[in-house]
């Protein structure tokens, strides 16, 4: 209990709250970086899960796409891409590492929100004489959202956990305390640094938690209760003979 008592000391020092590394610095060098790789990695991925989820084809290579992006070592990839674009191209070099992180989560949720829609739906808009691109946008598009933004919350949370180690090559964030604090045997510094990480993550979680629950369609919404009331009702009726 001592060390989580320094570690809250720590984070509400006011030598925390000044200079070049102080918290609010470090905060929103991490938000940055973690805003522009998930933006970078929506424009590349939602349109592609889109095409796939629409048309039925490519899901095969995007789900071996998906599992090659999970399977490649961050850390090992940035310092990679590092020694390969230059010592000067530092950010960069982050960047896509965070973007390549994040493909895989928002394609397939992009992908799957398309495939969980029920095909009579589909049938349906296109026989009341739909074109594809008012099936795709008036359909398609708000019935598979909400699993969009799963996917949107499962990249956020990938990518903040990830860009802690964009301290190692010097680029701030909330990993900064760890890593400066490690070699120092700071225990109170790298405690308070990664309860900031765990903290970020989760006010994130919810506020996505939330809009997951917002972005399900006002009509699924209410017919979801009527179907469960329709059942209940025929379970608790008497049997006719």
């Amino acid at each position: 209990m001592n060390l989580f008592a320094d570690a809250f000391a720590w984070l509400f020092s006011p030598d925390r709250w000044e200079g070049s590394y102080s918290l609010p610095t470090l905060l929103g060098q991490h938000l940055f970086y973690t805003v522009i790789s998930v933006l970078i990695a929506a424009l590349i991925a939602v349109p592609a899960g889109w095409l796939i989820g629409h048309t039925g084809r490519g899901r095969e290579i995007a789900v071996a796409i998906s599992g090659a992006a999970r399977a490649i070592p961050s850390f090992g990839l940035m310092v990679l891409l590092v020694l390969l674009l230059g010592v000067l191209q530092i950010p960069a070099a982050a960047v896509i590492t965070f973007v390549l992180l994040a493909i895989p989560s928002l394609l397939a949720g992009a992908y799957t929100g398309f495939e969980a829609i029920d095909r009579r739906v589909i049938d349906a808009a296109r026989s009341m004489g739909m074109t594809e691109w008012q099936v795709f946008w008036k359909v398609e598009v708000p019935l598979g959202m909400p699993l969009l933004v799963g996917g949107l919350r499962a990249a956020l949370l990938q990518v903040i956990a990830t860009v802690t180690i964009a301290a190692y090559v010097n680029l701030g964030g909330l990993g900064w305390p760890i890593i400066q604090g490690i070699p120092l045997r700071r225990f109170d510094q790298v405690l308070g640094g990664a309860i900031l990480v765990a903290t970020l993550a989760l006010l994130v979680d919810l506020i996505l938690a939330s809009a997951q629950r917002a972005a399900v369609p006002a009509g699924v919404r209410v017919a979801k209760p009527r179907q469960r009331s329709t059942r209940t009702a025929r379970r608790t009726s008497p049997a006719t003979t």
